[in-house]
């Protein structure tokens, strides 16, 4: 299978810039940082636990472990988390509720405690992205993405061939 493209700048912006127009914003804008800014799966992210990110402070943990049962091969790795992503991820925890350090970071809005599945959260992003497209005039060039089961970072705009 071909490597997904990954958005550019553009692309981001205006897919970041759709998600501030829609409820649960800042927990979208953190899930889509992670996969964006620290390479993060769509199963990762919905993997991720209050414990894994927060310190015990409050504060957003410099790295983020990931277990092997959390990554598609099955081994552990740890991703750094830069200075963008550590005050969007704050941002996001200084309004979300954290009830137990043993529950999804991410809660979805059916459940606190189960948060999102990979699948639940695919779909998700794929509306994010479709909503990014369909906000476009009519002059700009058309907007198409395709996604990845693994990795939904493929977004292209004008002649996608």
């Amino acid at each position: 299978m071909a490597q997904a493209k990954t958005l550019t700048k553009e692309e981001m912006t205006r897919v970041l810039d759709y998600i501030n127009t829609r409820r649960f914003a800042e927990r979208n804008r953190a899930m889509m940082l992670l996969t964006h800014l620290a390479g993060l799966r769509i199963g990762e992210v919905a993997c991720l636990r209050w414990s894994d990110v927060m310190n015990l402070d409050g504060s957003v943990k410099d790295e983020i472990r990931l277990l092997p049962d959390m990554t598609k091969g099955r081994h552990a790795r740890t991703v750094f988390v830069n200075i963008k992503l550590r005050e969007e991820l704050q941002a996001y925890a200084a309004q979300a509720k954290c009830v137990s350090r043993s529950y999804p970071f991410f809660a979805s809005q059916k459940s606190v405690k189960a948060g999102f599945s990979a699948n639940s959260l695919a779909q998700a992003f794929a509306l994010l992205y479709e909503g990014a497209c369909s906000g476009r005039s009519n002059t700009d060039p058309p907007c198409r993405f395709n996604i990845d089961p693994g990795r939904i970072v493929a977004f292209a705009l004008g002649n996608c061939g």
